[in-house]
C-alpha cells in the first residue's frame, strides 16, 4: 500500500516537472503579466511542491499550506482567486475546511483533491461547497484546465452581494452601490474596496492589502495603498457625509458601519 502511494506521488511529481520543463522558456514573461493568486492546501510536501512549481510556470502566483487549520486561516486572512484543497489533511480535513469557509461567507472557488475513491466522497465534497473534484493520480494538464475553467466561472460565483451599512458590492458584475446610487469605481478601486468589505471590522495593514489585492511579490511603492484609500473616501465617504473607512494610526485601515 505504501509503495503504491509512493508511486502515485512520484507520478504526479514527474508529470508536474515535465509540464514545468515544457513551459520554462516562457516562464519569466508570463509571470509578469498574470496576477491570479492560488492557495494549495496539501499535506504531502512533494505533491505540493510539484503543483506549486508547475502552476507558477503557468503564470499563477501560488501559496502553500500543509494542514487544514493553517489553510483555513490563510483563506480567511488573505484574498485568493482559487483554492486547491486536499481532503485528507492533518487538523481539520478538507471537508471541514470547505464547509467552514462557506459558513463564514467565503465563496472563493475550491477544487478538491483526494486519493480516495467512490461516488460518496465526490458527492460529499460537492455538498460541502466545493466547486469541482479531482482524484489522484491526475494529469497536470487536466488540473490546469479545471483551474482555468473555475476561474472563468468565478465572476458570478458569490450567491449574494456583500456590503457594509448602505454600501453594497456585487463581485460578479464588479459593481457597487451606496444606497440607491451606483458608484463609479475602477477595477483596482473595486478590488481594494472588496478586500476591505470582506474583512469588515478588521484592521488591515498596508502589507496585508498589498498581498491580498496586488501580490506577495509586489515591489512598487507601498504608499499606493494610501492613494487608493483616498480615492475610495472621495467616492464613498465625502459625497454621503459618512465615515465608513477609518485609519487606525500605526496599524492600518478598517471599514465598518458607523
Amino acid at each position: 500500500m505504501a509503495r503504491s502511494c509512493a508511486r502515485r506521488t512520484d507520478g504526479l511529481l514527474n508529470a508536474a516537472d515535465r509540464r514545468l520543463n515544457r513551459f520554462q522558456p516562457a516562464f519569466s514573461s508570463v509571470r509578469q503579466t498574470v496576477a491570479v493568486k492560488l492557495l494549495i492546501v496539501e499535506d504531502d510536501k512533494k505533491v505540493a511542491t510539484a503543483l506549486k512549481r508547475g502552476l507558477e510556470a503557468e503564470g499563477f502566483s501560488v501559496e502553500v499550506s500543509f494542514d487544514g487549520d493553517d489553510g483555513f486561516w490563510r483563506a480567511t486572512e488573505s484574498a485568493y482567486d482559487l483554492i486547491i484543497l486536499d481532503i485528507m489533511l492533518p487538523g481539520r480535513n478538507g471537508y471541514r475546511v470547505c464547509g467552514d469557509l462557506r459558513e463564514a461567507g467565503n465563496w472563493t472557488p475550491i477544487l478538491m483533491l483526494t486519493a480516495k475513491d467512490g461516488e460518496f466522497d465526490e458527492s460529499e465534497a460537492l455538498d460541502t461547497g466545493a466547486d469541482d473534484y479531482l482524484r489522484k493520480p491526475f494529469s497536470f494538464a487536466v488540473l490546469v484546465a479545471r483551474v482555468r475553467a473555475l476561474l472563468r466561472r468565478a465572476g458570478g460565483r458569490d450567491p449574494a452581494p456583500v456590503g457594509v451599512g448602505e454600501l453594497r458590492l456585487d463581485r460578479g458584475s464588479h459593481r457597487a452601490w451606496f444606497g440607491v446610487d451606483e458608484l463609479s469605481l475602477t477595477a483596482r478601486e473595486f478590488d481594494v474596496l472588496e478586500f476591505l468589505v470582506r474583512r469588515a471590522g478588521q484592521v488591515l495593514s498596508k502589507g496585508e492589502i498589498l498581498a491580498g489585492v496586488w501580490s506577495d511579490d509586489f515591489d512598487g511603492d507601498p504608499n499606493v495603498v494610501e492613494v487608493y484609500i483616498l480615492r475610495l473616501r472621495r467616492k464613498i465617504d465625502e459625497p454621503y457625509g459618512g465615515h465608513l473607512i477609518t485609519t487606525v494610526r500605526g496599524a492600518g485601515y478598517r471599514i465598518e458601519a458607523p
